[in-house]
């Protein structure tokens, strides 16, 4: 990784030296800046708007150049169908679906280039190749993984029609006002935060619609169903509501650190892109789910419709 180190001449912002100095954007510095790729007097700087003084150094270095295309790795997969025109696999919590900055490999593309060959959809590039929609690195459960392109047309037309189904099982803090609602709230980019998403005014329309399937001491277990699938969207619409997913460690303040946010994506539904047959399948909660609802259901529970998400947790 080449760096370049420069003090400073006369008073400017550090994402006007930062571009200067490496000779690129002042928009390409800023993202150096956040991601911590910059130095001030020896000292990491996250501020693009930071004042610079004559005599302070700076130092900057530029990521090396990202390969051209995701490389096949034997990661394992838990694939729940597949055949010739697309597969719908189990990602567990922690495994990225694609390559990007920060995780250049061992990612979910880089599995499935290894188990598919060459015969996934190239329609979103050779970096997300077979990539119909995602989920966060930290939320476990279903995806769907187009083969062909035709396939990945008509998946991406039923996400853009809402016909798509895609049901989440959240745990979340404190209780709901209502057992069933919507949230219809615009996400974007978090003004002042830019690596965090937010409810925004006139950011992207996100809807929401959710049913309480049990309530505990302080905790309410959610089904979130997607009518839109913007980043973050049960996480920030959630948080929204005053109601954090539990473990979320950007959008849940004092939330116990459990390695990631108790969210799976339990359920998914599709008609079959060649032979129109509706395709329905379910993925329980995965076991440090299903142990932290162990806990809470010894407590008192309203008792709803969660049986079917959660095989293997005995009941309180």
């Amino acid at each position: 990784m080449d760096s370049k180190t420069t003090e400073i001449i006369t008073e400017t912002r550090l994402d006007v030296a930062v571009a200067a100095l490496l000779e690129i954007s002042r928009a390409a510095a800023q993202r150096l800046i956040v991601e911590g790729m910059v130095t001030v007097n020896g000292k990491a700087a996250q501020k693009a708007g930071l004042k610079l003084s004559p005599g302070e150094v700076i130092e900057a270095a530029l990521p090396p150049p990202a390969p051209d295309r995701a490389k096949p790795q034997d990661i394992p997969l838990t694939i729940v169908y597949e055949d010739a025109a697309l597969l719908v696999v189990d990602k567990p919590r922690g495994l990225v679906v694609h390559p990007a900055a920060g995780n250049p490999d061992g990612t979910l593309v880089n599995a499935l280039l290894h188990h598919c060959g060459d015969s996934l959809s190239g329609i979103n590039g050779v970096m997300r190749p077979g990539i119909v929609h995602r989920i966060d690195k930290d939320t476990s459960g279903l995806l769907l993984v187009a083969k062909t392109d035709a396939a990945h047309r008509s998946l991406a037309a039923q996400i853009a029609s809402h016909s798509l189904l895609r049901a989440y099982v959240a745990l979340v803090h404190g209780h709901l006002k209502e057992l069933q609602g919507a949230v219809d709230a615009p996400i974007a980019r978090n003004p002042h935060r830019r690596k965090e998403m937010a409810v925004v005014p006139g950011g992207r329309r996100a809807v929401t619609h959710y049913k309480v399937l049990e309530e505990y001491e302080g905790f309410s277990l959610l089904e979130c169903r997607l009518e839109t699938g913007r980043t973050h969207q049960i996480r920030v619409h959630m948080a929204h509501l005053g109601r954090p997913v539990v473990g979320d460690p950007v959008y849940a303040k004092d939330t116990p650190d459990l390695g990631g946010q108790l969210l799976h994506a339990a359920r998914i539904g599709f008609r079959h892109p060649v032979t129109g047959q509706w395709l329905e399948f379910l993925s329980p909660v995965p076991a440090y789910f299903s142990q932290y609802l162990t806990k809470l259901r010894s407590r008192n529970i309203i008792e709803c419709s969660s049986i079917e998400y959660l095989q293997g947790v005995p009941r309180g």
